[in-house]
């Protein structure tokens, strides 16, 4: 009955207007999609840090299992907890946070069928605060609540200086012209391609190949189109803007030339740049 009570209170203050609808308590949508997948990737934090209003670290205190009846989307071989912890750390937000928090997460259930228990486990937490509700979060994403390690702790730490220490790049949205102009020399050529971004800033790549070596390419934050420009540095910001935005493929409507060749050769440009950016990983 104890734990029926708090967890009552809880939705009143979640949810106001719920526990008189029978008390049905949500969590984001996307938390109730896949499970909390382990091993985040580069891509997956940057996308966790960006959208988080906090990050933190806490050890669970107490757990509350919330009953099937009151969580009806939640399917069978999950469990929706009611989670009580304390703050260890803030690594990443703006103002303070309480010593105490409180939050809901869907989890798999043990192999026994029973919720898994967190009580005295230490986390690292992606979340956002709730407003008018101090002490309360609410986790962003299915991977958002992390069993905290000091290997991923200190990834976790790099990312999120990245992202307030490094200017953001503009985020890319498709490709705009595209030209490929050969030289004067058998296997000369030079390829640019010029991207469009949300905001309108320029954004350009370069492909450069020359007689005996391999080609090389680099990507202009600028509005000059630099051939020393280089390739940006993987788990970079800079990585992040081309590998994950970049269409697969050139559209037609982006060639400036009509010839036959000089598309094959801006394609094939193309194909260098997006395999040696690799694979955008996201684990969800």
């Amino acid at each position: 009955m104890k734990n029926f009570v708090r967890i009552l209170s809880f939705a009143n203050l979640f949810c106001p207007g719920l526990a008189a609808a029978g008390l049905i308590l949500t969590v984001p949508a996307a938390a109730q999609q896949a499970p909390f997948p382990a091993n985040p990737t580069y891509v997956d934090l940057v996308e966790l840090g960006m959208a988080s209003d906090v990050v933190l670290k806490a050890e669970i205190d107490e757990q509350i299992t919330v009953p099937a009846e009151r969580a009806p989307d939640v399917p069978p071989a999950r469990v929706r907890l009611y989670l009580e912890a304390v703050t260890q750390s803030l690594l990443s937000g703006a103002g303070p946070i309480g010593e105490s928090l409180a939050f809901l997460a869907d989890h798999d259930r043990d192999a026994d069928g029973d919720p898994p228990d967190l009580e005295e486990q230490v986390y690292l937490l992606f979340a956002r605060r709730v407003e008018g509700r101090p002490g309360m979060i609410q986790l962003i994403a299915p991977n958002a609540m992390q069993p905290a390690d000091p290997v991923l702790e200190e990834r976790v730490r790099y990312v999120l200086t990245q992202l307030v220490q490094d200017e953001r790049p503009p985020l890319v949205t498709g490709v705009r012209e595209v030209m490929s102009v050969a030289g004067n020399l058998a296997g000369e050529s030079e390829t640019q391609i010029f991207l469009e971004t949300r905001d309108g800033a320029p954004v350009s790549l370069s492909v450069l190949r020359r007689p005996g070596m391999a080609p090389r390419w680099g990507v202009s934050w600028t509005d000059i189109v630099d051939q020393s420009a280089r390739q940006p540095e993987p788990e970079t910001l800079q990585w992040y803007a081309l590998a994950c935005f970049l269409p697969q493929e050139l559209p037609e409507q982006a060639f400036i030339q009509r010839d036959r060749d000089s598309r094959a050769r801006a394609r094939e440009d193309y194909a260098i740049v997006l395999r040696e950016l690799g694979p955008c990983n996201r684990s969800i």
